[in-house]
């Protein structure tokens, strides 16, 4: 008897190290459905994927494709089952041309087994303006931004004409126009009766294009069903064992000494005649749309971008930051937006990432003081709740939520007086989210003054004191907590209100 699921997972066991990752998990796909699959960062959504693309196989349980009983051994074999995967970790060779990485493993060859590059290139033209996309062919990955790599991993899924595409967090690096060309695509591709599998924390992406859902929470299922039966509020409730409020973190403070003072920063095409002061615990937000600039002018000021007119000032002292070294010196931390290019080295230690920018704490007559990393990470994994069975694995094998504690970590431990957190909680969980804002309302109460950067209001109402909006490169508005909105810092981000509102 045809089963009326193209995917049937059942009664799936996964441990590592003899720990439990997954417990009788599954998930079943209708044909042409968009299938959300939730959970909070380690509740095996990745594993349970990487079973289903071959990465490595289940303890226990079956899994059927079509009603047939399939043996997953490797990722060809997924392939050849019609399964594609867009994995959460970009997996594109930087030092290859974007149509080398569409066809690598399957290149084009005519009957002298010569390469057919210009069809390669006309096929990655051709599905990359699907995506609405347009990029050279033969350009090098590496001159790419992470939003472009992105769009050829996804394009190497359509490539491959998958009847199941896997999509692990496919628009964290994207911006709200790609986001919504890539759910256009969705919607056509369900029409075309291809399923796909949804991972995603943003739960408003999650119900605006998904049909149903399965929640996953300490590798078990813990609920499933059509999205529009159930409310965001209790598919939340699942997914953390608790009801989330939307409570707002940080509490009324009295500034103390001014620490940052930044008058007129200009960086043509960027942003420009900026102006803004930062003190000691205060939690200070910038907002806006994608291109708003403000990415570009705290790269600026921890000295990633150097072309900059202006004046920056720390503690009373002018400063010529055009190095990271340099706003290391000033007392400057930055926690980088895309911790995949800029925040870890995938290749190295989760211990050896958190203590690489910091070496000098653990060194002793030249050689690394082993035991005192190992007890400052213990601490660390306790503080920030990141979830690692042996820390002595390479971080790529974290979940991203746990990659980006690991970055966090990093950076308390170098212990700056000025930190800037640029989307801090970018693809991460609703709970972990939670404890990263408590974390920053610590260190603020501790005296620490701390820039948030992040396009999602509700973030930023939750946890600074004070917003500034920017658009097109200027600051549009300046307001306190509890003269803003969502609606308001939409007004100002949009650029329908220009004028800058003055605190006070």
């Amino acid at each position: 008897m045809s089963s009326k699921y193209v995917l049937e997972m059942e009664n799936i066991d996964k441990s590592f190290n003899r720990v439990p990752v997954l417990k009788q998990a599954g998930i079943r796909l209708e044909e042409g459905e968009i299938h959300a699959l939730l959970g909070e960062n380690g509740a095996g959504k990745s594993t349970l994927m990487n079973i289903l693309g071959g990465i490595f196989p289940a303890d226990k349980g079956t899994v059927k494709i079509n009603g047939e009983l399939a043996d997953i051994a490797d990722p060809r074999t997924s392939q050849q089952l019609g399964i594609s995967f867009i994995h959460q970790e970009l997996n594109v060779v930087a030092d290859l041309k974007v149509y080398e990485n569409m066809f690598l493993g399957v290149e084009k060859r005519n009957r002298f087994g010569l390469l057919q590059v210009e069809e390669m290139c006309r096929k990655t033209s051709e599905v990359l303006a699907e995506l609405g996309v347009e990029i050279d062919p033969k350009a090098y990955v590496r001159q790419l931004d992470a939003s472009y790599k992105q769009m050829i991993e996804i394009a190497k899924a359509l490539l491959q004409e998958s009847n199941i595409i896997i999509m692990d967090e496919p628009t964290t690096a994207l911006t709200e126009h790609e986001v919504y060309r890539l759910f256009e695509l969705m919607r056509r591709l369900k029409k075309a009766n291809v399923s796909i599998i949804y991972i995603s924390h943003k739960l408003k992406e999650i119900q605006e294009v998904c049909d149903s859902y399965t929640v996953l929470r300490d590798g078990k299922v813990v609920g499933s069903g059509r999205m529009a039966e159930q409310s965001l509020e209790m598919i939340t409730k699942l997914m953390v064992g608790r009801s989330v409020s939307e409570e707002w973190f940080a509490q009324q403070h009295d500034a103390g000494k001014e620490v940052l003072k930044v008058a007129g920063l200009t960086s043509p095409g960027l942003f420009q005649n900026v102006h803004f002061t930062l003190h000691a615990g205060e939690i200070l937000g910038f907002t806006g749309l994608a291109g708003d600039g403000r990415t570009e002018l705290f790269e600026s000021i921890f000295g990633y971008r150097k072309k900059y007119s202006g004046q920056i000032t720390v503690n009373g002292q002018p400063v010529r930051i055009n190095h990271p070294k340099n706003a290391l010196q000033a007392g400057i931390g930055f926690v980088p937006k895309d911790r995949k290019e800029n925040g870890i080295i995938k290749d190295l230690s989760v211990y050896h990432n958190m203590s690489l920018s910091a070496l000098s704490h653990f060194e002793r007559i030249g050689f690394l003081h082993q035991k005192k990393e190992k007890a400052r990470f213990e601490y660390f994994k306790e503080k920030l709740n990141i979830k690692v069975h042996n820390p002595t694995v390479t971080i790529d094998k974290l979940s991203g939520g746990n990659q980006q504690k690991v970055v966090l970590a990093k950076w308390l431990e170098i212990d700056t007086p000025i930190l800037i957190f640029d989307n801090p909680t970018q693809g991460i969980d609703i709970g972990a989210k939670r404890e990263i804002y408590q974390l920053i309302v610590q260190l603020a109460e501790q005296g620490k003054a701390i820039i948030i950067l992040s396009s999602e209001a509700p973030e930023i109402l939750k946890v600074c004191h004070t917003i500034h909006v920017m658009f097109q490169g200027e600051i549009t508005a300046k307001l306190r907590r509890d003269q803003a909105s969502e609606d308001e810092l939409m007004k100002f981000a949009t650029g329908s209100k220009k004028e800058v509102e003055q605190i006070g």
